[in-house]
Formats: structure tokens, sequence, C-alpha cells
């Protein structure tokens, strides 16, 4: 069975790293062209999209031609493709630190770095909202554990629903493809190697038991054995490159981040734009857009969290950020 709102709204949301074949020194001594290809090469929002047109194999993918809802969803997905929501979703260029062994293969030292975070826009909150809606009305629950209901993998509903979210999750990694392309075309440089990770997802995997399962994974990152990823942290903290060890006491998983001292709401309540602001001078951070929800105080200390993590991945790197872009 599977729980589409364990999945959650936002299906497939996902980390993606762009190593560059730049040293960490370039974003520093580039911020003004960085700054402005961030605002003429992204798009975010819970709405409208880029102004070129993108283009990418997943908007001829089947599966959008399946069931009456995908192909209602696909004229929105062409429009959205390449951009990002609002929240915590971000675009940063930053600095990243590999230690001197890392399963990236890449000497130690320090690179500049594409780092972006967010899902699959209208196309996962549309195929979340139906199928939360279908679940509810079939499996009934209590009212505070109504959105826990699930559907059947062997129903009808179940299937359809497995299919738009694997769909959604190739249209957010499509969405990451086109972000970092349209920023290294712009800025005509060249990637090293990719690191990236769905979180807000489903997968079926067998345990060491030898059954079956399917594992939600909202707010988590996969760690497998040998599996990279990236934890990150906030506006000002570092987000780790990290390589999973396969502790299936965690259902082979890891942190999605440092994790919320304060609510979005409390935040918004107690964090002004001119303290966010100052934070970020004293950082030496440059941040288009962005708000009070999201600022650094809100979160916990990610170096923290981090300490708690041995026994589930190992440390690759850490990226820096520097110029980020936020709705």
């Amino acid at each position: 069975a599977v729980l589409p709102y364990g999945v959650g709204m936002d299906i497939g949301c996902r980390m993606a790293l762009s190593i560059l074949d730049l040293p960490g020194s370039y974003v520093e001594h580039h911020a003004y062209e960085l700054k402005k290809v961030l605002h003429d090469e992204t798009h975010f929002g819970n709405d409208g999209g880029l102004e070129s047109r993108q283009e990418h194999d997943v908007l001829d993918h089947p599966d959008f031609q399946l069931t009456d809802l995908l192909r209602r969803l696909r004229g929105k997905a062409i429009r959205q493709l390449g951009s990002s929501g609002s929240g915590n979703h971000f675009v940063e260029f930053g600095i990243v630190s590999l230690e001197k062994s890392n399963n990236l293969h890449l000497p130690k030292g320090n690179y500049a770095a594409i780092l972006s975070h967010s899902g699959s826009r209208s196309l996962g909150a549309n195929i979340a909202q139906h199928y939360t809606n279908i679940a509810m009305s079939k499996c009934k629950l209590p009212r505070e554990a109504k959105h826990l209901a699930w559907l059947d993998l062997d129903s009808e509903e179940g299937n359809e629903y497995w299919i738009a979210m694997n769909l959604a999750g190739e249209y957010a990694k499509a969405c990451h493809d086109r972000i970092h392309k349209n920023l290294c075309d712009a800025l005509g440089l060249s990637v090293l190697s990719r690191v990236e990770n769905h979180h807000n997802f489903a997968w079926r995997e067998k345990l060491h038991d030898g059954n079956e399962y399917v594992i939600h994974r909202k707010g988590a990152t996969p760690a497998a054995e040998g599996v990279l990823g990236i934890i990150p942290g906030s506006m000002t903290a570092p987000g780790y490159v990290v390589c999973g060890l396969g502790n299936e006491s965690s259902l082979n998983s890891a942190g999605h981040g440092a994790g919320r001292k304060l609510s979005r709401q409390k935040a918004k309540n107690t964090i002004t734009v001119s303290a966010l602001k100052k934070v970020l001078q004293s950082e030496k951070i440059i941040l288009i857009g962005g708000s009070p929800e999201e600022a650094p105080v809100r979160y916990k200390d990610i170096d923290l969290i981090m300490k708690s993590h041995t026994t589930l991945v190992n440390v690759e790197g850490k990226f820096h950020p520097r110029i980020g872009r936020m709705a």
C-alpha cells in the first residue's frame, strides 16, 4: 500500500548539486555575473514559468496520456518546466569543499558549484491532492488520522497513483536538469560531477528479511549503501554531501536537513526583514528574494545534527552557500 499524503504534496521534491570545472574562488570573484544570471535564468513562485520555452524528454513521456488527470496537467507542466516553487525552495551558487577520499572521485579541494532544491510544481501538487482525496474516501480513519489513508497498489487507484507519482518524480528531475543547464549555458560553464536525490517520494525496496516494502521518505534522504545525496543547511549554514551506509534500522534513510526550531508562522511573526538582512550581510551571503519565514534562526544547528548521522552516512564534503535566489 502507498499513502499519498505520506509521500507529500510536493512529490519528488529534490536536491541537485552540480560541481563545476572551476575553483571555489570563481564564486567570490564573479558575484555580479552570478547574481544577474540567477535573476535572468530562474523563476520562483507558485505560478508562471520561464519566458523561454524549455525542452526536455519528460514532456513526451507516454504516462502523460494514461489518465484524464495527467492529460489535463501536461499543459501546465510544460509552462512550469525549469522553474521553482516557494517556501524553502532555492537555487544557489556556492563553494563545495571535498574531503581527500570521496566517492565522487574528484581531487580534494574547493570547487564552484550550483545547488538547487525544488520539486514537481503544480503537477505533483495536483496528483497528491487528487489521490489523497480518493484514499480518504476509500480508507475511513479517525478524523485526526485521516491523512494517513492509503491505497492498495493492486487497486486501480493505487496503480494510477504509483504511475503518476513516478512521473512527477521524473518531472522534478527534469526541472533541476533545466535549471542547471540554463545557468551553465548562460555562463559557459561545464560540470565535473552531479549529485542529486529525491525526498517526498516512495520506493519499493527489499530489506534484509527478504520482504519487499513501500518505503515513504517524506523529508528524508535515501541513504542505502554507496548512495550519494545532499543534506542541506540554511541560507547561511552549509549543506553536506553524503554517502549512505545502508543502515536498515533507519530504513536506509537519513535526515533531509537541520529540521525546524520555529514554524513558518512563528518565524514570520518574530523575525523582521531588516534582521534577516543583517544576518545575511554578516555572513557575506547575497540573496535575491527570500523571506523571514526561512531565516537561518528558524533552523537547528546543521553541524550538530550531522554528528547524530554517523551511523547513517559518511560525509564526502560541504557546500557553502554564497549567492542564492528564493521566492
